[in-house]
């Protein structure tokens, strides 16, 4: 089962969900900025309206309260009077310190100019004015608001993430090393109790060709014991010839695995060359990779390893003839829990990412994959 990649869909699910409603909320904001764009625009041309009465109207007695109302009713969208020429007659609300700059009104009309069309005043003299007008201070709050609920939202979302993340790491690390010591535990009882009836069994004569090989399997054992006890703890790195080690990863698993299986290593770099590693440990990483080859290839094809230098840095490929991995799965292949068999927990790339990356300071990674074809998994650390 791979719980990588269900944690993964839910992750893209939620994501979904909740661009969903953000969309929807820019979409229906945007939708209510228009609506009142168009109010916004009657009601500026009823204060033209009224505006045009008021210099219409030469009786002095006349009731003027419904012009004045829709005159002084404006206490939000500011706007700016002029005449045929754009020459400024007046204006209203405006920041009254900056409007006494002449210059500064200049260019106030000019953005508005370039925004919307101005609402013409003909007046019965036959002079012309015109009324230009900014959107009002609440609609330009209310078309920021869902920009503003967005980039709010995306820094939830991210520090969400980050702490979500780190929380989850921290986890792992908690159940990577208290798995592995528990292993080791586990391990050292019966190794213990083993080698103690490999010296009896040297008593018999009989069975003196079969010690040495139970012997080895017990030293195996031992080091993989090693191994798990590792983790967690800052490994011991010394320097070590590459080359030794990969000749005797691939000796090891060559005769671990089906005969169908073509092992070629490529040694250009010199013999005597070192780096800066924890034999076992990248024993471990090595024997890992080529375990998922060989799971990849169904026991039948070839594995070919590259090694060379760059600089200071050592680029070990390990290449096979397998089904290749999905370029949507190519980062994944690291991350616990994940894999493609029935059995199995999906820990030794994880493992071997960890080895690398974290004991190592190095980089592993999946160089190229080809479906049906095969894949190259590459190692590079320092020299």
């Amino acid at each position: 089962m791979d719980i990588y990649n269900k944690r993964r869909r839910w992750k893209l699910i939620i994501l979904s969900l909740a661009t969903t409603i953000s969309l929807f909320s820019v979409y229906y904001t945007n939708y209510i900025v228009s609506e009142l764009k168009i109010e916004e625009r009657k009601k500026m041309e009823l204060y033209a309206y009224a505006l045009k009465k008021l210099a219409e109207i030469n009786d002095l007695e006349a009731d003027m309260s419904l012009v004045t109302e829709i005159l002084t009713h404006n206490t939000t969208v500011p706007l700016i009077l002029t005449n045929k020429n754009d020459s400024i007659l007046a204006y209203v609300n405006f920041n009254e310190s900056k409007a006494k700059n002449k210059l500064f009104m200049k260019q106030e009309l000019l953005k508005i100019k370039e925004s919307r069309e101005p609402i013409i005043i003909y007046l019965t003299n036959h002079e012309e004015q015109r009324v230009y007008y900014k959107d009002s201070t609440v609609l330009t709050y209310l078309f920021w608001y869902p920009i503003v609920q967005i980039f709010v939202f995306a820094l939830f979302v991210f520090v969400a993430y980050i702490a979500f993340s780190n929380s989850r790491k921290a986890e792992q690390n908690r159940v990577w090393i208290g798995m592995s010591k528990e292993t080791a535990h586990q391990l050292g009882t019966p190794i213990s109790s083993l080698l103690a009836w490999v010296e009896l069994l040297k008593s018999y004569p009989e069975i003196e060709k079969v010690v040495p090989e139970i012997e080895k399997d017990i030293e195996r054992l031992d080091t993989i014991a090693r191994r798990f006890s590792k983790i967690g703890s800052t490994p011991e790195l010394k320097k070590e010839p590459i080359a030794a080690i990969l000749k005797n990863a691939v000796n090891y698993m060559r005769y671990r695995t089906s005969a169908k299986i073509i092992f070629t290593l490529n040694v250009e770099i010199n013999e005597d060359l070192t780096a800066m590693i924890n034999k076992s440990l990248f024993e471990w990483v090595i024997e890992n990779i080529i375990r998922n080859a060989v799971d990849a290839m169904h026991g039948q094809g070839e594995i070919e390893i590259n090694a060379n230098t760059l600089g200071e840095k050592v680029i070990i490929d390990f290449s096979d003839t397998g089904k290749g991995i999905p370029k949507r799965k190519q980062k994944t292949i690291f991350a616990p829990g994940f894999t493609t068999k029935q059995r199995g927990w999906g820990l030794g790339l994880s493992l071997s990412k960890r080895i690398i990356e974290n004991y190592h300071a190095g980089k592993i990674y999946v160089k190229n994959s080809e479906l049906n074809k095969g894949s190259t998994i590459r190692i590079v650390i320092q020299t």
